[in-house]
């Protein structure tokens, strides 16, 4: 897909590719915010990263899903209401998880805008702050743990099944993602629970029209978290960023790739 740049009153402009704020600059002391997104790209591709953070280099910008986006505020409006009254959400008596209901907290509107806010977390005495927004908290009534939750939809042929769907090579910075927000909530001092959960809505494309409707199976996927690995690697992205050497790049990299064989067509 290629794209075209707009203002905010979506009319084309010219694209420069580069960045004028939210540029790290290892000199600054001021407090930089890295993104859960953003360290998914440094565990991608380094070099990626570094451009983008660093250098202020644009990737091209991609359309919203906005399917999706609707699955998650409909999801959140029904678990807002099983919050306010304290109850199960109607899956849990189906997972026999009637000791779990929607944790309610004053800053979780704040968790959950991944834009402005987020879950926040310093790390270590640096100045670099590792936000998140999470799509739901719940909370283990007989332990008082919190439970990290994220909200999947997709329209998949298959059966949705827990070994299949975490073994997908695809599905591995689902995990990545539970790991973080599971991070950054212990090291806001909560006590948090080892099993997250990912709540995957599946669409029915088997079904014999639309007529305005499309149907979705809903399963509750649990996540042993793990949060050992993460502080090593953000010390290292952080030593990354005040590299002043570019770094290598996935050999993997489609956007390396791409940038590599457009600069030898255009060097001719």
């Amino acid at each position: 897909m290629i794209s075209l740049k707009r203002n905010t009153k979506y009319e084309l402009t010219p694209a420069k590719g580069l960045r004028s704020r939210n540029i790290y600059n290892p000199c600054s002391e001021a407090d930089f915010k890295i993104s859960r997104g953003k360290f998914s790209d440094f565990l991608t591709c380094q070099r990626c990263f570094y451009l983008d953070r660093v250098k202020g280099v644009v990737s091209p910008s991609l359309p919203g899903w906005s399917l999706n986006a609707a699955t998650d505020e409909l999801l959140k409006k029904e678990f807002d209401i099983c919050r306010e009254k304290r109850q199960p959400h109607r899956l849990f008596l189906q997972y026999d998880l009637e000791h779990i209901i929607p944790f309610d907290h004053p800053d979780l509107e704040k968790w959950r805008d991944s834009l402005r806010a987020g879950l926040m977390s310093r790390h270590r005495d640096t100045n670099i702050i590792l936000t998140g927004g999470v799509d739901d908290v719940w909370i283990n009534t007989n332990t008082e743990e919190l439970i990290v939750v994220d909200y999947k939809s997709q329209a998949n042929r298959r059966p949705v099944e827990v070994w299949s769907y975490l073994s997908s090579v695809y599905h591995q910075g689902y995990k990545i993602q539970l790991d973080f927000y599971a991070y950054l909530l212990k090291k806001m001092k909560f006590k948090v629970a080892k099993t997250g959960y990912f709540l995957v809505c599946n669409g029915n494309k088997e079904a014999n029209g639309f007529y305005g409707n499309l149907k979705f199976s809903e399963t509750l996927i649990p996540y042993d978290t793990s949060t050992d690995w993460i502080e090593n690697e953000v010390d290292r992205m952080y030593d990354l960023m005040n590299d002043t050497d570019l770094p290598k790049h996935n050999i993997s990299c489609e956007n390396c790739a791409y940038a590599a064989r457009r600069a030898e067509f255009e060097n001719l």
